[in-house]
């Protein structure tokens, strides 16, 4: 199992470090930018993150996360220990919370139990919208029967889409998404690929994808 551990404290990080060893790859970094740098360049099976970080919130880090579409299990570390600080950090998106002081034996169990719950959470390989059908393993795209041809990074914003079906994605998520870029290039390369998604949907007698002016896109689920 592949952990990212963000924590600042040095002997804290040991010491998680020592207890994850026997059966897990721990990689640590101390800052929320290499938090954010590390979770949008590799993948993980599990985020520890220390809510208290030098330069930023942890709460922070989660929600760039979050925001990527990056959809790791996220255990939060923190010595805020209040009824609303928990409230906060799972409303914020995280998927378990502990307060420091803490057992080892507590939190072995609890990266257990996530590692648990992602395995039965697999995202789908397999996607449908009206009789648009998308097959991640096969990369293959179909409108009812007819096959649609698309190339690589246009596969992948549809993805994005089907995955969102009926919900806003920003240009934002897709440049990290597909392009791996995490901040504005001032280009409108997002929106010539889309064009180019869009018309070969059209093609075939699709036109689901929507544009949400100064936001983004959507597939709508009613086309």
């Amino acid at each position: 199992m592949r952990i990212l551990l963000v924590e600042d404290d040095v002997q804290t990080a040991l010491l998680i470090e020592e207890g994850l060893a026997p059966s897990c790859r721990v990689m640590h970094v101390a800052t929320g930018a290499e938090a954010i740098h590390a979770g949008h360049s590799l993948t993980f099976d599990i985020a520890i993150l220390d809510r208290m970080l030098p330069d930023m919130d942890g709460l922070t880090v989660l929600d760039d996360w979050r925001g990527a579409d990056i959809r790791m299990p996220v255990l939060v570390l923190t010595a805020l220990g209040t009824v609303a600080d928990r409230v906060s950090g799972l409303e914020g998106g995280a998927d378990d919370y502990l307060v420091k002081p803490f057992a080892m034996d507590e939190l072995l169990a609890r990266v257990g139990a996530l590692k648990r719950r992602s395995l039965r959470d697999e995202p789908p390989t397999h996607y449908r919208v009206g009789d648009l059908s998308l097959d991640l393993l096969l990369r293959r795209v179909r409108r009812g029967n007819r096959d649609v041809h698309l190339q690589p990074r246009e596969f992948d914003l549809l993805v994005q889409l089907m995955r969102n079906a009926g919900e806003p994605v920003t240009r934002k998520m897709f440049l990290a998404t597909v392009w791996g870029i995490h901040f504005d290039p001032n280009t409108n390369i997002v929106d010539s690929h889309i064009s180019r998604l869009r018309s070969k949907l059209r093609q075939r007698g699709c036109d689901a994808i929507e544009t949400l002016q100064g936001v983004g896109y959507r597939l709508r689920v009613d086309a």
